[in-house]
């Protein structure tokens, strides 16, 4: 099913910049030119541009604890005698020497950055116009001292052209949302504007009046999908060039590691979109809706739908998994908590498993601490303790021969909200032992994987070992 006034709720309430914040940048951007043309700058300044996802309108409120950031270019006429270098250096000096911003302001190889105190960040870029030919666009690399072809308010006039295509805002709100999707999961990394053109390559001209761009839910299914049609058929990283500027590759920044990643992790959305598009029963729609998107998906909705079906479980609709596990057991985990698609997938080859790994557990009042008790799995604790783990072999075969990584995995909204969902591969400090701090309420997983020393072949995993913190 649709939803698709969850939809819109969502994007109102939890993934659009609110409006205070878009007013402060406007109000940054207005105090920063006003200060510029004050300025002893020397290049004599021709126009100042939004740019980025603050032109693109596809700037999206930050995970709480990250600042979001908005660009400014500085269309600039060039100077005699002056190297790429020169025209960022040179903005700096003109900020470090202003009593309002000298403590604010930072260097970076293409702008000048100003840090405000509360959650937002100001790129400032000077481009030079016409220093090669006319009509040329440069903006300036100060770490190689070069300039670099741009096309800055073209690539902006394409992005509201391909708007325009899907219609409806579409592009603009199915980037939104998976940009949400990818700060909030933390399971692949693509860059903003490098999302934004791969995004806009999927709409064509006409497809505004489409049956799959009849409403947002359709759309970000259809653009989904294409998107994931054109990765499955490019297995290695390819060159995505600025579809305005051909002589940039927009995907260079990207390793092959993380192409791989990035390509794996869009089939896997792809495929839980159009189970929830294709779901049948609202409660279950709903629930398959908020596996890809999180708890704050369709809220309001969950309580009126699900409160039903919740209740026939024993399990109200506004607990989490914590009261849920201290109330049912573990065998009441959510799929979201027992197998969370953050987890890593093990590097090792494990085509040979077997050895049989038990997890002991321990808590102490800190790390390397007196053991106080041995815990069992599943057992509720409160925060602010440590936890030492302890892999055991099953058998004869001496430790020794074998090391012992960790896969640590964390779920709930508080350490979605810290970037603290983890998932990755820890190591044994000492062997087979590891420690670690209860920190966020949730339902935890610890996983032993064992390793054979002489090849480096996984010969055994235990069970996870579940730790509640309330």
């Amino acid at each position: 099913m649709k939803h698709v006034n969850s939809f819109d709720d969502f994007l109102k309430d939890v993934v659009n910049i609110n409006s205070t914040r878009l007013q402060n940048l406007d109000d940054s951007f207005e105090a920063i030119k006003k200060f510029i043309r004050n300025s002893t700058y020397t290049p004599k300044v021709s126009s100042y541009f939004r740019h980025g996802s603050w032109a693109h309108q596809t700037i999206i409120r930050p995970v709480e604890g990250n600042p979001f950031d908005a660009d400014i270019i500085v269309f600039v006429q060039p100077v005699e005698g002056w190297e790429a270098c020169d025209y960022v250096d040179e903005l700096m000096k003109v900020f470090e020497g202003s009593g309002t911003y000298k403590d604010k302001v930072r260097r970076f190889s293409h702008c000048a950055t100003i840090e405000y105190v509360n959650d937002r960040k100001m790129d400032i870029a000077p481009c030079v116009l016409g220093r090669t030919y006319e009509g040329s666009v440069e903006v300036c690399n100060r770490v190689t001292n070069s300039f670099e072809a741009s096309a800055p308010e073209d690539y902006t006039k394409w992005i509201k052209d391909r708007n325009s295509d899907g219609g409806n805002n579409y592009l603009r709100k199915v980037t939104r949302l998976l940009k949400y999707l990818r700060d909030i999961k933390t399971t692949f990394t693509c860059p903003s504007f490098l999302l934004t053109t791969l995004l806009g390559l999927q709409i064509y001209p006409g497809d505004k009046d489409n049956d799959g761009f009849k409403d947002l839910p359709s759309a970000l299914k259809t653009v989904l999908g294409r998107l994931d049609t054109w990765l499955q058929t490019k297995p290695f990283r390819p060159s995505v060039f600025n579809p305005v500027l051909a002589s940039e590759d927009q995907a260079s920044g990207w390793t092959d590691v993380q192409y791989q990643n990035f390509r794996t992790q869009i089939h896997r959305y792809r495929g839980w979109v159009d189970e929830a598009y294709e779901e049948a029963d609202q409660a279950k729609s709903l629930e398959k809706w908020r596996k890809v998107f999180g708890d704050d998906f369709g809220k309001a909705k969950l309580t009126k739908v699900e409160a039903n079906a919740n209740s026939e479980r024993g399990i109200l609709a506004t607990t989490d998994d914590v009261d849920v596990i201290r109330e049912h057991g573990l065998a009441a985990l959510s799929p979201e908590v027992a197998a969370p698609c953050w987890r890593k997938t093990p590097a090792w080859d494990a085509t040979n498993l077997q050895m049989n790994i038990g997890v002991q557990a321990w808590i102490a009042p800190f790390k390397d601490g007196r053991l106080m008790k041995r815990i069992a799995n599943g057992e509720a604790l409160e925060s602010d303790q440590y936890i030492r783990f302890t892999a055991h072999l099953l058998g004869s075969a001496s430790a020794d021969a074998y090391r012992t990584e960790w896969r640590v995995t964390n779920t709930g909204p508080v350490a979605a909200r810290r970037n603290s969902l983890r998932g990755g591969f820890e190591l044994s400090k000492p062997d087979h032992t590891r420690w670690e701090q209860l920190s966020y309420r949730g339902v935890h997983m610890v996983e032993a994987f064992l390793i054979r020393k002489v090849d480096q072949v996984q010969v055994g995993m235990s069970n996870p070992f579940y730790v509640v913190i309330e």
